[in-house]
């Protein structure tokens, strides 16, 4: 698999990167055995549409997954949606959406369509539930209760490992959540953890919103995950401090996200 950073930046989009959008890609047989590339993409905040273009035509994405509802991690969808249903060349199709609780109502809710609109032409809405299995193509999703304002979910993946596709890879995304046994759950043994840690240790105190770097990094030494990948970082949040918060922790790969990076694993 391969994980191709689209936009990282906590609460909103910033000054030089989209908010939270992530692609997760693998070659695998289709249902007639030719090898093809599954694309899916977790989280699509603010930006996350005119960025996307940038590595993947759209039609050729095989479904969404949203970790949660906050704005800053699902009000671009609005833009998939009218590209797939309006393009030039005709409509793109159905894709799977996978969001906690009623996905239609909340896309519904940000776009200000009627009620009769369902979006059937372009998605189809799937619910994420506490340690539901899903698959879409060579993917077997797992979703775990994340600690959040609101119904949030840290997301294992299981997939084919980049060249080598008899065997699997192990991916987990926190979203967003403070340090839970549901994220630890989520990434245990992981080979790329992509964790959020938008909040400074000793700037910010509540709880049940965020990890700091010393929360990831406890999050990556007790899941013991292969790699760290830090994200969801705000644009007042010092990617070096998490960075060392990290490092002091745990002593595995660490690295911060940015746009346009690519991780094989």
């Amino acid at each position: 698999m391969r994980l191709t950073i689209i936009g990282c930046t906590g609460s909103m989009s910033g000054k030089d990167a989209a908010a939270s959008s992530y692609l997760l890609q693998a070659e695998a047989p289709d249902e007639k055995g030719t090898i093809r590339t599954y694309s899916l993409i977790f989280d699509f905040g603010p930006g996350a549409m005119g960025q996307s273009l940038r590595y993947i035509n759209p039609a050729f994405l095989d479904g969404i997954v949203i970790s949660h509802m906050h704005a800053d991690h699902i009000a671009d969808i609005v833009g998939m949606q009218v590209y797939r249903r309006w393009h030039p060349d005709g409509p793109l199709g159905q894709i799977p959406v996978i969001t906690p609780g009623d996905g239609a109502a909340r896309v519904r809710g940000i776009s200000a369509d009627p009620e009769f609109e369902d979006y059937t032409g372009e998605f189809k809405f799937l619910v994420a539930k506490a340690e539901n299995t899903l698959r879409l193509g060579p993917f077997t999703m797992e979703f775990f209760p994340a600690w959040h304002p609101i119904e949030a979910y840290c997301i294992r993946l299981r997939g084919p490992r980049e060249n080598d596709s008899q065997k699997e890879s192990i991916f987990a995304y926190t979203g967003d959540t403070d340090y839970c046994e549901g994220a630890v759950q989520a990434a245990q043994d992981a080979d790329l953890l992509l964790a959020e840690a938008a909040f400074e240790t000793g700037r910010d105190t509540v709880r049940g919103v965020h990890m700091t770097g010393v929360r990831a990094g406890e999050l990556a030494r007790d899941a013991q995950a292969k790699r760290v990948v830090l994200t969801h970082l705000q644009p007042w949040t010092s990617s070096e401090l998490a960075y060392k918060d990290v490092s002091a922790i745990y002593s595995g790969d660490i690295s911060i996200a940015a746009p346009g990076k690519v991780y094989e694993f």
